[in-house]
């Protein structure tokens, strides 16, 4: 060989093992979690671990999700970061976790109110803790002469009509488990009801999560259901927002774990030690993020606001044990018939929603029989789900949702399904707006 030849050569396999020892030294992070966290935790942590970079990818968990389960082992990512503990019952299915018992803080308490903070099999680690309530914006409630809402039934009520904002569960793993929080604590059917009633009054439902707090911060919507750190991070960094904890919410922790099959694991574990340890959980004090620590607060010798929530308390007087098994089961059952009755479908939800309104301002609290039973009966079409809690609790229907969408059977199933849900959803919506208007000059 030419010794032209063999100094490229040389210089080819030097530049490859440059490359293979920078890769080696890379955790691919995947989460839906907002810039203001993820690019806290890169910098803290690159700065006490100068030898390893941190490369955020960021997705809604749905997304997130799927991602993991399309890649082949060795091209996976290597940390799994997102809020909702039923997105880990997805992936522990699958079996693309891998253990991390030996990881976990024990500092940390075993469980928050009655739930887990670790996962009991040791395949994910409560990184932070989180409830669901709603924020507002104060100036824009004072503006408008809206009351502050303190329940979730406040927001089905007329004069919160086309001040609301939310987003869908299948682009938010946060709004998924708010979702899911409002259907377990008043159970499947009163509780359809509450997010149509409430979807009904709002004005947008946004593309992701984020979407919700924003536009409550800049005064673009008045109130949203959102996840507490959006609201606590928009209170605590100066912005007239305040945020409340509804009775029916619950406190469940935000994980992290370990992608099995990914690309750089011995670095991703060190990553994840730094999460939960008492350096790590500091970070989340910061007035940006704003999220209740796993660890105790007394532990912590970061500065904590005033008035900072206490996750204990909140646990104690939620109503909801929250049961990821259960979320996980219908998980896609949920995001599914979410979008198709009400993202898809918002508009004529709107329409329908407003008739019903206009004609009960009108009829007054004692319409006669005919303009009642009219009114009646487009309640029931507007707000009663497709789906009722006897199907929901199938189980063959329930797998259905969970098998690969790839295969052109399951494909079909699932698909002719959701036209059925979208077209009858309409034709619903439709009609109850039509019965309302009706019912107005019922005589």
């Amino acid at each position: 060989m030419p010794n032209r030849s063999i100094r490229s050569f040389a210089l080819g396999a030097a530049l490859l093992a440059a490359g293979a020892l920078a890769h080696a030294g890379t955790v691919t992070v995947i989460t839906s979690f907002p810039k203001e966290l993820t690019a806290a935790y890169k910098a803290a942590f690159e700065k006490k671990y100068p030898d390893i970079k941190i490369e955020i990818l960021n997705k809604g968990t749905s997304a997130a999700i799927a991602f993991v389960k399309e890649k082949s082992p060795g091209q996976r990512p290597d940390v799994f970061w997102v809020s909702a503990p039923d997105a880990f019952e997805v992936l522990k299915r699958d079996n693309l976790l891998e253990k991390i018992t030996d990881l976990a803080n024990k500092e940390a308490p075993a469980k928050i109110g009655a739930y887990p903070v670790n996962d009991p099999d040791g395949l994910y680690l409560g990184q932070a803790l989180a409830g669901y309530g709603i924020m507002w914006n104060t100036r824009y409630l004072a503006a408008n002469k809206i009351p502050a809402p303190k329940e979730w039934a406040d927001l089905m009520k007329p004069v919160y009509f086309g001040h609301v904002a939310m987003s869908s569960p299948s682009r938010s793993g946060t709004t998924h488990l708010t979702i899911e929080t409002i259907l377990q604590g008043e159970k499947w059917e009163k509780g359809w009801t509450q997010i149509l009633q409430m979807a009904g009054n709002s004005v947008q439902i946004t593309e992701r999560s984020f979407g919700v707090p924003d536009g409550v911060n800049s005064g673009q919507f008045g109130l949203g259901l959102v996840i507490d750190f959006f609201g606590l991070a928009g209170k605590y960094s100066g912005f007239p927002v305040d945020f409340v904890y509804p009775t029916t919410t619950a406190v469940v922790p935000a994980n992290i774990g370990l992608v099995a099959g990914g690309k750089n694991s011995a670095e991703a574990r060190t990553f994840i030690s730094f999460t939960i340890s008492r350096e790590g959980q500091e970070i989340l004090l910061d007035p940006k993020i704003s999220r209740l620590p796993v660890l105790p607060l007394s532990l912590l010798t970061g500065k904590v606001p005033p008035g900072y929530p206490n996750a204990a308390e909140i646990a104690k007087r939620a109503k909801v044990n929250f049961d990821s098994d259960l979320s996980g089961a219908r998980y896609n059952v949920v995001s599914s018939l979410f979008d198709q009755t009400i993202t898809f479908r918002h508009k004529e939800l709107q329409a329908a929603t407003k008739a019903i309104h206009d004609a009960e301002a009108k009829l007054g609290p004692n319409p006669n029989a005919k303009a009642a039973e009219l009114l009646r009966q487009a309640h029931e079409l507007a707000f009663a789900p497709i789906v009722g809690e006897r199907m929901a609790g199938d189980a063959n229907f329930l797998e259905l949702f969970t098998k690969n969408k790839k295969d052109a059977s399951v494909n079909k199933q699932v698909t002719g399904l959701e036209e059925v849900w979208s077209t009858k959803a309409k034709a619903n919506y439709e009609k109850a707006r039509d019965l309302a208007q009706q019912a107005m000059s019922a005589r």
